[in-house]
């Protein structure tokens, strides 16, 4: 034993050897969070997962400052995920030693690193030049980027739309040699490749400066604002001194030449993957109703002939209410496939489409079948104004067992939607149209009618069912009394 601890001496001063070198972070041990152990006692911050779907995220705002105390429960961020702008809340006290991304940063995916905390403030300066190791998901986006090409590699990208046929002229005689000249000369560079944030593009926009001209100094070479503002005193210059000169410019592009490639936000990218996967994974099959609105109307005057102007009910209310109870009266629609089993649920969950600047959102009326219409017109409205405003909480889109979707009020007559999984149905709503019918005396009378489409899913619901639904929705919109017992 005596022989041996020289040895184990020797090893522990070998392992003490090969340790991390002073000042250099070792890597966290796997959770978000994880505390470093060559630095002062800190909590990394990560970009966290604030929906089911979430998978990246923006930085929308900081709102704490590097060096500012934070308790545990206040908001150090403002988060845009794919549906929503949420609160990121810190969950222990500290103090805010460094933020990781700029704010605007965007495309962060879930476990990037954003800010490190600190017990002492004393301990803030020792994370003057922190940065983290990027994750996976960012790791092209750290690699130093490649010398941009030579002009006539940028033909490889990818080509605009070709323009309309022009009509045909005789060229005058100096004309041929110009043409040339103007082909040859190398394209304009892309704005689309380079990292920017999207404030960064914005104002690179509104001084009309081509952002893939700027040198950016954010992590792995974004730009970000401060490298737009720095930009303009040389680059508007040399624009101006262009426009001075009154030199002579080549042929004017084509018309449909010009266009615009607008990068996709969260939102899109959720919405194009969502729906997609269930177009090609859900056998979807449709089947239409028309409705007759005239006691419904009737009703809806009488009720908001009663009532104030802020709780007045809108024709969408009863659609709302007539879909929950019919949900209740045919349970088999009010469902959602599972690879194992169906699920059947005992409440409403009515879903509203809303169209936002963003794209579509989808706020839940909870367990409609047993809210009043006054509750339920409340109740849209609020979620409607809130989702334009980008301020639901993700409990509030999240979810849900049915889906209405409304373009009546565009002057769609009738339309087809995509059922939104795990869901079984979605009801399409057209606007009203009026028509000459028989009034039962012999003669004709005018009456409105609106025609629904019911999508759903095959693997769930039968197109038996879904006609029994829809005869249930029917009977409450052409008889409204009955959504009121």
């Amino acid at each position: 034993m005596a022989a041996l601890l020289p040895r184990l001496r020797a090893s522990l001063a070998h392992l003490r050897g090969a340790a991390a070198p002073a000042g250099a972070a070792l890597r966290p041990w796997g959770a978000p969070g994880a505390r470093f152990l060559s630095l002062p006692s800190h909590t990394l911050l990560t970009m966290p997962a604030l929906s089911p779907t979430m998978t990246q995220g923006n930085i929308a705002a900081w709102l704490k400052k590097e060096g500012e105390s934070i308790r545990a429960g206040d908001t150090i961020a403002q988060v845009e995920t794919d549906k929503a702008t949420v609160d990121f809340e810190v969950l222990d006290d500290g103090v805010v030693a460094k933020f990781l991304v700029p704010e605007g940063a965007s495309d962060l995916a879930v476990g990037t690193p954003v800010a490190v905390l600190v017990e002492d403030a004393a301990d803030v300066a020792a994370f003057k030049d922190y940065k983290a190791d990027a994750p996976p998901a960012a790791a092209a986006a750290a690699a130093p980027r490649a010398a941009p090409p030579a002009p006539p590699a940028a033909a490889a990208a990818a080509p605009p739309p070709p323009p309309p046929s022009a009509p045909h002229t005789t060229p005058p005689p100096a004309a041929p040699s110009a043409a040339p000249a103007a082909r040859a000369a190398p394209p304009p560079s892309s704005s689309r490749s380079a990292p920017a944030s999207p404030l960064a593009r914005r104002m690179a926009a509104s001084k009309g400066i081509d952002i893939g001209s700027i040198a950016g100094s954010g992590p792995g070479g974004r730009v970000i604002a401060a490298d737009v503002e720095a930009a303009p005193a040389t680059q508007h210059a040399a624009a101006a001194a262009s426009a001075a000169s009154g030199t002579t410019r080549g042929p004017m592009a084509e018309p449909g030449a010009a266009f615009e490639d607008v990068p996709h936000n969260n939102t899109r990218k959720v919405i194009a993957k969502r729906l997609t996967d269930s177009k090609q994974s859900v056998p979807h099959y449709y089947i239409a109703m028309e409705c007759n609105l005239d006691e419904l109307a009737r009703l809806r005057t009488k009720v908001n002939d009663a009532v104030d102007k802020e709780r007045k009910v809108s024709v969408n209310d009863f659609i709302v209410k007539a879909a929950a109870k019919a949900l209740r009266d045919v349970p088999q629609v009010n469902a959602a496939w599972h690879d194992d089993f169906v699920r059947t649920y005992s409440h409403a969950d009515v879903c509203v489409a809303v169209s936002t600047d963003k794209g579509l959102i989808t706020p839940i009326i909870a367990r409609a079948d047993t809210k009043g219409l006054a509750q339920i017109a409340a109740e849209t409205k609020e979620l409607a104004a809130r989702a334009r405003a980008n301020k639901l909480k993700p409990e509030e889109f999240q979810g849900g067992t049915f889906t209405v979707s409304n373009l009546g009020m565009f002057g769609v007559k009738h339309f087809t939607a995509i059922i939104n999984p795990p869901q079984a149905a979605i009801l399409a709503i057209g606007g009203a149209e009026k028509r000459v019918v028989a009034d039962g005396k012999g003669g004709f009378k005018e009456a409105s009618f609106m025609t629904v489409t019911l999508s759903s899913d095959h693997r769930v619901i039968d197109g038996a069912i879904g006609a029994q639904w829809l005869g249930a929705f029917k009977k409450y919109i052409e008889d409204p009394v009955l959504m009121l017992i």
